[in-house]
C-alpha cells in the first residue's frame, strides 16, 4: 500500500501532499494518480505525494483541516468551506457530471416514486452529486428511503451490483466507467442538472510561484510523451471518450455549486 500511495522516488516527509477525493478505492486511485503526480514532480522539481483517507468523509476532513497542499475535489464550494481560500487551478477535460439514481437493468423499479421505502446506498454524506443533490430531489418529491453509506462512489456501485440495496445514488461519470469496466448493466431513474467535474485546487498557504509551476505542468502534461503516458494510464480507469488533458479552470467555473448551496440555505 505504501508503494502505491507514495512514489518510491519521493520521500513522503519532504513532499507536498496532494489529496484526492475517494471516488475509487484507494488502490485504484493510486494507480490513476501516482504516475501523473510523478510526472508533475519531475517537471517542476516540487515533490508531490498522493494522500487519502480510507473514505471520502475522512479525506474531506483532512482537506478542511489543512493537511493537503493541493486537492482534487468538489467538496469545497459551500460558503463556509470557501472561506478557507482554496483556489481552483485546473481540471480534467471531462464532461460535466450529474447526480444519478440508478438501479440494475432488471430491477422492477421504474420511476423515482417507486423508491419510497426502498434501500438506497449513497457514497457518503460528503458526496455532492452522490448525496446532497439526489437527497434534495428525493426530499422535494416527498420520497422517504432507507439510507446506506459505502464510503466512496465505487463502493456504492458494488453494493448495487451485488444486490445489497435497491438503488444507488452516484456520479454519472464514475458510474459509466464502473459499468464499462465490470460489464454491469443499469438503468437511470433520475438525473440532476450538470455540474463541473472535480477541480485541482491549491491551498492558500502554497506560494504563488509553486502554484503556477504545478498549474503549468498540469496544463502542458499532454504535450510531453511521458505526460501523455500518465494520462493514458489514468484513462484506463476513468474511461473518457476523448484523450484526457488538464485544462484551465477557476473558482468562477464552479458557480453552479455555490448556487446549489445558496438555494439549500434558502429552503425552509
Amino acid at each position: 500500500m505504501l508503494c502505491l500511495l507514495y512514489s518510491c522516488s519521493l520521500h513522503a516527509a519532504e513532499a507536498m501532499k496532494f489529496g484526492v477525493l475517494n471516488q475509487h478505492p484507494v488502490t485504484v486511485a493510486a494507480q490513476i494518480w501516482n504516475p501523473m503526480l510523478l510526472e508533475i514532480s519531475q517537471q517542476t522539481g516540487i515533490p508531490l505525494a498522493l494522500s487519502m483517507g480510507q473514505s471520502a468523509p475522512e479525506t474531506t476532513q483532512r482537506t478542511l483541516a489543512g493537511e493537503y497542499d493541493f486537492a482534487y475535489t468538489n467538496h469545497l464550494f459551500s460558503p463556509e468551506r470557501q472561506k478557507i481560500g482554496f483556489q481552483v487551478i485546473a481540471r480534467l477535460n471531462r464532461p460535466a457530471i450529474r447526480g444519478q439514481i440508478v438501479v440494475p437493468i432488471d430491477s422492477p423499479l421504474q420511476k423515482l416514486a417507486d423508491l419510497n421505502g426502498k434501500k438506497i446506498v449513497f457514497p457518503s454524506k460528503e458526496a455532492f452529486v452522490g448525496y446532497h443533490v439526489p437527497s434534495q430531489a428525493l426530499s422535494r418529491a416527498g420520497i422517504s428511503v432507507s439510507s446506506a453509506f459505502a464510503g466512496n462512489q465505487e463502493g456504492a456501485m458494488r453494493q448495487l451490483a451485488t444486490g445489497i440495496v435497491d438503488a444507488a445514488a452516484v456520479n454519472d461519470r464514475v458510474m459509466h466507467a464502473f459499468a464499462m469496466r465490470t460489464k454491469f448493466r443499469y438503468r437511470v431513474l433520475w438525473r440532476s442538472e450538470p455540474y463541473p467535474d472535480l477541480a485541482v485546487m491549491a491551498h492558500p498557504r502554497v506560494p504563488a510561484g509553486m502554484v503556477a509551476r504545478v498549474r503549468d505542468a498540469l496544463l502542458s502534461m499532454h504535450q510531453r510523451d511521458s505526460g501523455r503516458r500518465a494520462l493514458e494510464n489514468a484513462n484506463r480507469f476513468l474511461r473518457s471518450t476523448e484523450p484526457l488533458i488538464f485544462v484551465p479552470a477557476s473558482n468562477a467555473d464552479y458557480a453552479p455549486y455555490s448556487r446549489f448551496w445558496r438555494e439549500q440555505a434558502e429552503q425552509p
